[in-house]
């Protein structure tokens, strides 16, 4: 019996998968399954291209990796996803988990670093501002956020210390504008690279870490429901759904709170597990 347990659960996992999806799996990364009140989620964990995100999901997820029980304030172990709610659905975006509150500002106690490549993923030969306008994916929409974000980073790098200052060095300023790639951008705003790594791009049916910012991962995570190019570079990206895509898009239909994305009806989280 111990030898057709094995088999038995992974045929259960080959039927749930397409073919294609099935070929195509790293057999040096886990199998992960979210068990959810409307069906179970198949991932794909990509151990090799973020460990330490998988380590920390995977061991918050089996209990084995310690955090601070926010109703008790006590450092405990246990499955910390167990129990818990799709806080948020955002129809065609994505379906976010993984807040022990249940409302998007909860955590396991601690933070942990991104773990991105920009090399990888194009960021450093991609112009930050070119024809006059800054990359889409910079999201930037006044003129404040430029100044913000690109503008203000650079003056503050050249020393520059006031409005006189800059007006007397606006060439300077124009000059690192047209060099600036986006991942120097990104840099300026305080995200850090490692591009020994192989991120992924945040497409459709990705699981990537939700954040506050720069190195703020926690335990929330979201599946995307569509590709999200603005978001490249500032999550990170660590497993794929192989199976049960229908699900995610199940739960991404359902009806959120009037100005709030919610769900009216809880989404539970039964469980997370590592496939045998």
């Amino acid at each position: 019996m111990k030898r057709v347990l094995p088999i038995f659960f992974l045929l259960l996992l080959v039927s749930s998968l397409e073919a294609q999806d099935f070929e195509k799996l790293d057999p040096g990364n886990p199998i992960c399954k979210i068990s959810t009140s409307m069906g179970d989620i198949y991932i794909e964990l990509f151990a090799k291209d973020a460990p330490k995100t998988v380590a920390n999901f995977l061991g918050l997820a089996e209990g084995t990796k310690e955090f601070t029980d926010e109703s008790t304030g006590q450092k405990t172990k246990r499955p910390f996803y167990d129990g818990l709610v799709f806080h948020r659905v955002i129809k065609n975006f994505m379906i976010q988990g993984g807040c022990p509150q249940g409302t998007g500002r909860g955590g396991p106690g601690y933070k942990f670093e991104d773990e991105i490549s920009a090399k990888s993923l194009g960021l450093d030969t991609q112009k930050a501002f070119e024809n006059n306008k800054p990359h889409p994916m910079l999201g930037i929409r006044s003129q404040e956020q430029f100044q913000q974000m690109l503008v203000g980073p650079i003056a503050r790098q050249l020393g520059i210390k006031n409005q006189d200052e800059f007006k007397a060095r606006i060439e300077e300023v124009k000059k690192r504008l047209d060099v600036l790639t986006l991942a120097d951008a990104y840099t300026n705003l305080g995200y850090r690279f490692d591009n020994s790594l192989r991120s992924h791009e945040p497409k459709k049916g990705v699981l990537a870490m939700a954040n506050a910012g720069p190195n703020t991962n926690g335990s929330q995570f979201f599946l995307n429901l569509a590709d999200t190019p603005w978001l490249t570079g500032k999550h990170t990206v660590f497993g794929r759904v192989v199976g049960g895509m229908d699900v995610v898009e199940k739960i991404g239909e359902v009806e959120v709170s009037a100005g709030d994305s919610r769900p009216t009806k809880e989404i539970k989280i039964h469980t997370i597990r590592r496939m045998p």
